[in-house]
């Protein structure tokens, strides 16, 4: 398996790849995928169970029996244990008496460590992938000790991700507490992931960026394997535009709305960006579509403009009937899958650096790239007033993201990557025997 240069991946695939005995461990249940963390972990799902013997291990919030089903019926097995409930006052206590970020002592549970710890002493696996960092603390008991090899899916480079969110919020006085809160967690994870992630078996990230930061902390580089879509399922007349959005040119942002980075970015284009595009584009309304907005959106509703949807049970609709689909992010890390879902459906998109980040789109062609307040108010008046141009633009991302980003690419150098783990280990413990 070869790295080129830049962020694309060339892809050695051997032409017999035995099946294996996969495990993987996930925050949520990730079905429905209606948010980013959970579209990535379906994809992995779907994809290597129609190859592989795929189980799960999964944390469950109450409500979730019907999904769960679905995915049994999907998987060899599920093992879905009730997620904890971690009051204020512990959380409060935790961040001060502990050296353990905050973000690592979320989800833990003496039940589920238990039942993970049982199911690994039943079933014996090939490979344990484990989905983010609030579940390194059950993994951490089995790094280095003899059975299945583990691995890492690191979905952000959570350091680097909350030093963006420090320097964002510092900018802004009401906001410097939360910039306190970020500080402290940018040094503790940091620390965090550099003892923690040297001792798996291997590591992967969504983008260059997160590599290297990741790579620097812990000495090994992780594989890249970016987000992805199927793109079989958003494409560009696969589902009629919402009739709400007909009516208006709809710049349309999604995601889960309680995540700080969405929070931002949303705040930050009502309060900023529409208000100068709309002076030349008065009927130009900004949809914010997305399950559990914050408590700090509630400002924007009723105001002239602006849409929140809360929970939709498609975001394709809304996708379809966006004439502009944006990401105005200033704190985060990875690549953005809403990003990837509006350009496999052929749309035309405007987001800044950092929220295109690690795609390897071109600024012009892909996408319009756009930092401040004024220039990203002003990429959307240029979109709306010349449509096939804008056309062309979404058309030219859409085969980017076939290319290099539908699941069938990625989940088959996943496999690979296994399988080279699975031989190298097996090499090295019959030397030693």
């Amino acid at each position: 398996m070869k790295v080129a240069a830049g962020w694309s991946l060339t892809f050695y695939f051997p032409t017999v790849q035995l099946s294996m005995h996969l495990l993987f461990l996930t925050p949520q249940l990730p079905f429905p995928p209606t948010q980013g963390a959970s579209l990535r972990n379906w994809g992995w799902l779907r994809e290597l169970s129609a190859r592989h013997e795929v189980h799960l291990f999964t944390l469950v919030a109450p409500g979730q029996e019907t999904a769960l089903a679905a995915v049994e019926g999907l998987l060899a097995s599920v093992n879905a244990v009730p997620m904890p409930n971690r009051r204020l006052a512990r959380r409060v206590a935790q961040l001060v008496t502990t050296a353990t970020p905050d973000l690592a002592l979320r989800l833990w549970s003496d039940r589920a460590g238990a039942a993970l710890e049982a199911q690994l002493a039943a079933t014996p696996f090939d490979v344990v992938q484990v989905e983010g960092l609030e579940l390194l603390p059950y993994a951490a008991p089995f790094l280095g000790r003899p059975g299945p090899a583990w691995v890492y899916d690191a979905h952000n480079a959570e350091a680097a991700l909350q030093a963006s969110a420090w320097r964002a919020d510092l900018r802004r006085p009401r906001r410097w507490p939360a910039a306190g809160y970020s500080l402290i967690q940018w040094l503790k994870l940091g620390r965090y992931e550099a003892a923690m992630l040297p001792r798996f078996n291997g590591l992967v990230a969504v983008s260059e960026v997160d590599a290297d930061i990741l790579a620097s902390r812990c000495g090994t580089r992780p594989l890249v394997l970016p987000n992805g879509v199927d793109t079989t399922m958003l494409t560009p007349d696969g589902v009629a535009p919402h009739p709400a959005l007909s009516n208006h040119p709809a710049l349309v942002f999604t995601g889960k709305m309680d995540f700080r980075p969405n929070v931002d970015a949303a705040l930050w284009f009502a309060d900023e960006i529409l208000p100068r595009v709309r002076v030349e584009v008065p009927t130009a309304c900004f949809w914010i579509v997305g399950q559990q907005p914050h408590a700090s959106l509630a400002r924007l509703r009723g105001q002239p403009g602006i849409e929140i949807t809360g929970a939709v049970e498609r975001i394709e609709p809304y996708l379809a009937g966006a004439a502009v689909v944006v990401a105005p992010l200033r704190m985060g890390s990875g690549t953005r899958l809403k990003v990837l879902q509006a350009l496999s459906m052929a749309r035309p998109v405007v987001g800044t650096s950092l929220g295109c980040a690690g795609l390897g789109l071109r600024d012009g062609v892909h996408v319009r790239l756009a930092d401040s307040a004024g220039q990203f108010a002003r990429a959307i008046v240029d979109i709306l007033a010349a449509p096939d141009v804008a056309a062309a633009m979404g058309w030219s991302g859409r085969a980017v993201v076939v290319a290099r980003f539908d699941w069938g690419v990625l989940a088959p150098a996943l496999a690979t990557f296994y399988a080279e783990i699975v031989a190298r280990r097996e090499t090295v413990a019959r030397a030693d025997a």
